[in-house]
């Protein structure tokens, strides 16, 4: 039987008992807490999301789609006179539906299947408006065009990172004084930061909003909006190494 070299025995040796140590070190888990916290920034918003939708029926599609298109172009064309520019148009929703009509059941039970007696198109338009002070009027406006359905108002803002950054700040001063009261009631040290994970980001809740609805009267006042703030909420999870 061929031997092994005395000098590999020996580098054998010397990295199971160097490694021994550090299997055995990575078995005891490092002592540490875990927190939540939550911030949230209030803001003024600056732009509305209206949702509109005009719908057209007749007895064909052809007839439903050409009243349809004409009262949606002008809409779009009263829209882009408000100065609503393209970018914040957009169509939201499209479509072309038979309308069926089902006959009376018969004295024997049977019923013949319903048959198509006309069409309905509907066509969805998202306008985002950047001026909040119009936001009443292109209400008042799209209605007298032909908007029947919708209405919809939505406030928002278009870059809501200063917002988010604040709430993130009070989220971490927050997990932190919760992580302080918890080692100091408990008699062991705060550590240093493990790790920092954002777990959850609501988007914007409105602090005030109004529904509003649809007037078929021409010559009725703007219709009254009110824009209140946005409330921004962020959630961290921040883990601590323990000091004891």
């Amino acid at each position: 039987m061929k031997e092994f070299p005395r000098y590999l025995i020996g580098v054998l040796t010397s990295a199971v008992l160097v490694a021994t140590p550090a299997i055995a070190q990575d078995k005891e888990p490092t002592p540490r807490i875990m927190v939540s916290g939550e911030g949230t920034a209030t803001v003024a918003p600056d732009m509305a999301i209206l949702n509109f939708t005009v719908t057209r029926e007749a007895d064909t599609a052809r007839e439903a789609l050409d009243a349809n298109t004409e009262a949606m172009a002008k809409v779009l064309e009263a829209m882009k006179a408000e100065g609503i520019e393209d970018r914040d148009l957009q169509t939201a929703d499209f479509s072309i539906e038979p309308k069926y009509q089902f006959p009376d059941r018969k004295a024997s039970g049977e019923q013949d299947p319903p048959r198509i007696v006309g069409y309905f198109v509907r066509n969805g338009l998202t306008v985002r408006v950047r001026d909040l002070d119009r936001v009443g009027d292109i209400l008042d406006r799209s209605v007298t065009l032909g908007v029947n359905q919708g209405g919809q108002v939505s406030f928002t803002n278009d870059d809501p990172s200063e917002a988010l950054t604040d709430a993130r700040i009070k989220a971490i001063q927050e997990a932190m004084a919760k992580a302080k009261t918890l080692t100091d009631t408990a008699g062991v040290g705060l550590g240093k930061v493990l790790e920092i994970s954002e777990s959850a980001f609501q988007p914007p809740i409105p602090l005030a909003r109004t529904k509003v609805v649809m007037m078929e009267a021409a010559d009725a006042a703007p219709v009254p909006v009110a824009a209140g703030e946005n409330a921004y909420s962020v959630t961290v999870t921040v883990t601590f190494a323990l000091d004891q």
